[in-house]
């Protein structure tokens, strides 16, 4: 019995984030995302880069979606047969 116990705690302490980890993890987004890379300062808050991270995840989103709506749209107008079809079909997949 005393093995489980120690086995959960262990395994719940191991899944959590470390004050380390959290601060590479910041410097690494940091060095990822252009409108915090390109700014002067290098002082930017922690809670302002994982704003700016979801921000920048969110408009890949957008892009990724307005995309494939575009890949649709296009793959509607060529014969469903064709080389260009399979190419399209092949990038939305």
């Amino acid at each position: 019995m005393s093995n489980r116990r120690s086995s959960r705690t262990q395994s719940g302490t191991s899944s959590r984030i470390t004050d380390d980890q959290m601060i590479e993890l910041v410097s690494k987004l940091r060095q990822l995302l252009p409108e915090i890379r390109n700014s002067r300062s290098d002082k930017v808050s922690a809670s302002k880069v994982l704003q700016e991270t979801c921000s920048y995840i969110r408009s890949l989103h957008r892009e990724v979606n307005d995309l494939s709506e575009r890949l649709s749209q296009l793959l509607s107008t060529v014969d469903a047969d064709s080389a260009e079809a399979a190419i399209i079909r092949s990038l939305i997949m």
